[in-house]
């Protein structure tokens, strides 16, 4: 399989112009590939091309917006480009005689509660539950230092799913409130509001924590048909007191599944101080297998280290496709 195939997203007779890698002008199928991976990387981004055919690209440098349009468009000077100009911001293209703009996701939460809310991730193209191919929730990680998270962007392989028909919407909790059962109980919560609102499928993700109460919501079947659990954790860094029993909260929640058709995700990396033994988390993790229709163990890929690693440009490039496909039943194994 070709990387552009790789990275494509699967096809729709309605796919977006932005989404159209044939659309933009000049580029060779090199450059079109490139377009590919640009569609996964997170915002700001820009995509400049020059019409000699020179491109580049930049994304999130800073979390800038006028610093990343800069940097695109010095990429693509970099690379012999003369008179190059934006394609591609953020979601909308822009390139004179093309332009194609993408209608905003809702302002306002799909529901909301004491400490939570269900929100629509603006950042990310929208279809509404009638249109759209499914629905991914997004649960962010808890700060051990109490942070608030809630708006944070989502993993950049949430774009594959959202390049392929998929609604991103965040599970945003409040840090003064977000203790482990509540944040399973909204979890739960916001799951069920999304099979009430009619999406064809359902995907629960998140990072961290998020994770963890991704994989508590199979304790209830029905509510997920896909899991994708990015470095679980909800006992803290190393020298935490709780993660004596770290473990063996992680066995109950395996031992607590009843979720027989739900496929489940789980990436563990190296070198993640929220994991207090590797080799057993992996083997706990692995009994999922028994009681789920299928688990992707995605146990310390080589070259990507850290508890954000999910975040890691090369863990979008080698795994952001092939999650959506094993969510879809078309693979068992990356």
């Amino acid at each position: 399989m070709t990387a552009l195939a790789a990275l494509a997203p699967a096809a729709r007779a309605d796919m977006p112009p932005l989404l159209d890698e044939a659309r933009p002008p000049h580029l060779s199928a090199e450059g079109r590939a490139d377009y590919q991976r640009f569609l996964l990387q997170p915002t700001p981004r820009v995509f400049a091309i020059a019409p000699d055919g020179a491109w580049g690209w930049a994304a999130a440098i800073e979390d800038d917006a006028r610093a990343t349009e800069t940097r695109a468009l010095e990429n693509c000077a970099q690379w012999g480009g003369r008179g190059c100009r934006v394609y591609v911001r953020d979601l909308d293209v822009v390139w004179p005689g093309l332009e194609a703009h993408t209608p905003p996701a809702p302002s306002r939460p799909l529901a909301d509660g004491p400490g939570w809310s269900l929100s629509p991730d603006r950042r990310f193209l929208w279809q509404g539950a009638a249109r759209a191919r499914g629905a991914y929730l997004w649960a962010h990680g808890r700060s051990p230092g109490g942070a608030d998270s809630r708006g944070s962007q989502p993993q950049p392989h949430v774009r594959a799913f959202n390049n392929a028909g998929y609604d991103v919407i965040r599970l945003d909790r409040d840090p003064i409130t977000d203790e482990t059962e509540a944040g399973a109980a909204w979890m739960r919560q916001a799951l069920a509001e999304l099979r009430r609102r009619g999406y064809a499928r359902v995907v629960a993700g998140g990072q961290s924590r998020g994770a963890w109460n991704a994989l508590q919501a199979l304790a209830e079947p029905g509510l997920a048909d896909a899991v994708i659990a990015i470095a679980p954790a909800a006992h803290g860094p190393r020298g935490s007191p709780a993660h004596a029993w770290a473990l063996d909260d992680l066995r109950r929640i395996v031992v607590s599944a009843r979720s027989p058709e739900t496929r489940v995700a789980v990436a563990n990396f190296a070198g993640d101080e929220f994991d207090p033994d590797p080799e057993a988390r992996a083997r706990i993790l692995g009994s999922l297998a028994d009681r789920t229709a299928g688990l992707l163990m995605l146990d310390r890929p080589s070259g990507i280290q850290g508890h954000g690693g999910g975040a890691h440009w090369r863990f979008t490039g080698r795994y952001a496709r092939c999650l959506l496909d094993f969510a879809e039943k078309r693979a068992d194994r990356c």
